[in-house]
């Protein structure tokens, strides 16, 4: 029986219960009607669960759905999704530049760089995607890999440690490193794509509609994955953007756009005020408040990079005057930073922010996984290795980690040159995907075609 993931009602309820509790919706009573009823809890790790509820059930979970979005949240003025309320609370909104494109782009070379490093970070994390932290720790130590300092192997890796901690199955075959072939499909590399392509098509004053409208002509349904299957689904449905974000959509605050953002960081190099708004028109589409936040932050984070005259705690620094200072995500920024600036093993680090944010966040939630990042270009300084494995060995969405920690490192070292060897040559310039006709570019390539964009008038 086909169990389609991130779209079933009965599973898309529990996660709608955990998301009011945290943005300050008071879902009690609806909860307890959820139970009564049988309903159970969100899977923990899958899309779906493994069993298909009853239609009485269903119909319940759908009701209830609405009746939680009615609810109101006490974090609506600290945590506005639209563009002019966050402005109006960020103080430090960086100055806007005289011109889109006014300062000198990344060179062809820099932006090489960072397609490698996110295409190097994504495939890190690949085999370890969905273990929880202990696993990862376990694997990498099994072959000599830690602290983790090159890609994933099975090879040397006790049998009983890999029946109980099982490689993702959709990823082993392709990015252990003895699998490793090119670049394999990933949506962390999907999605610049599909933003590098609406870059082309409608330049820097894009509508959210545009994107709705390119990735319904351009992304296969099922490469899309939580709040963006949601709002993929609600755009068949009719519903137009924002609220192909909103509607029965729990999983509005994870990490799908931030992922999304590079493109714009690097269309908008020394202008990261431009870049956080360009990433916000994408965000939209799928996602609020800090779901929409994390997208911003790292957008502005990569505009600054993208001069090429700051070190990563300026990038960072920048990226954390984009989004409302009293936002979740502010504050789980603001933690990281001082993990990182006072803890010298990174493990401590990681194991503080496991404490801080596994009780209450799914390991695929933005809070989590932007504090997560930040320690790590923070606590490597920006050196390429160090910063996407550390992104990797701190478990949750590892590859998106890996990848945006790449994106950043990569973009700063100036140079493909720069990176080691050993994380570059496997993939072989060549890159796989289903978008558009991207199948099979080179890196060399992409950057050439992003280059374009960013001194595109």
């Amino acid at each position: 029986m086909l169990r389609l993931t991130w779209v079933q009602p009965e599973d898309l309820l529990p996660h709608e219960l955990h998301q009011a509790h945290q943005d300050g919706r008071e879902p009690s009573a609806i909860e307890a009607r959820w139970r009564a009823a049988g309903g159970g809890e969100a899977p923990p790790r899958a899309g779906a669960s493994p069993t298909p509820a009853s239609r009485h059930l269903r119909l319940l979970a759908e009701d209830l759905l609405d009746e939680l979005a009615d609810l109101p949240s006490n974090l609506k003025d600290e945590e506005p999704t639209d563009l002019a309320k966050i402005r109006a609370l960020c103080p430090a909104w960086p100055p806007s530049q005289p011109a889109a494109g006014s300062a000198a782009p990344p060179t062809p070379r820099a932006l090489e760089a960072a397609w490698l490093g996110r295409a190097v970070g994504c495939l890190l994390g690949k085999p370890v995607e969905k273990l929880p932290l202990p696993a990862i720790r376990q694997l990498a130590q099994a072959t000599g890999n830690w602290p983790l300092h090159t890609y994933f192997t099975a090879k040397g890796v006790p049998a009983e440690l890999l029946t109980t901690h099982p490689w993702n199955r959709r990823s082993a075959p392709t990015s252990l490193a003895e699998n490793i072939d090119g670049m394999p499909e990933d949506d962390d590399l999907n999605y610049p794509l599909l933003n590098l392509l609406l870059m082309q098509r409608h330049g820097r004053t894009f509508t959210t509609t545009d994107l709705a409208t390119l990735w319904l002509d351009e992304l296969p349904a099922g490469r899309t994955f939580t709040a963006e299957r949601v709002a993929y689904r609600n755009l068949l449905s009719g519903i137009e953007p924002p609220h192909t974000a909103r509607l029965r959509n729990p999983f509005r605050e994870w990490i799908g756009a931030l992922i999304r953002a590079d493109v714009h960081g690097w269309t908008n190099p020394g202008d990261p005020g431009a870049a956080a708004e360009q990433a916000h028109r994408d965000a939209v589409l799928t996602h609020t408040a800090n779901g929409v936040y994390a997208a911003m932050f790292t957008a502005a984070t990569i505009a600054t990079a993208a001069t090429a005259t700051h070190d990563v705690h300026a990038c960072i620094e920048s990226g954390r005057t984009v989004i409302p200072p009293r936002s979740r995500l502010a504050r789980a920024i603001d933690q990281a930073l001082q993990l990182a600036h006072t803890h010298k093993d990174f493990d401590d680090i990681v194991d503080a922010l496991h404490a801080i944010h596994s009780p209450t966040h799914h390991w695929v939630h933005a809070i989590p996984n932007t504090a997560l990042i930040t320690a790590a270009l923070t606590h490597a300084n920006g050196d390429f290795t160090g910063s996407i494995c550390r992104a990797v060995s701190g478990g949750l969405d590892t590859d998106s980690n890996g990848a945006t920690a790449g994106s950043i490192a990569g973009l700063l070292t100036g140079s493909p040159d720069a990176l080691p060897d050993r994380w570059t040559a496997p993939l072989k310039n060549r890159l796989a995907t289903s978008v558009a006709d991207f199948n099979g570019t080179g890196f060399d390539s992409l950057a050439h075609l992003t280059h374009l964009e960013a001194t595109r008038p």
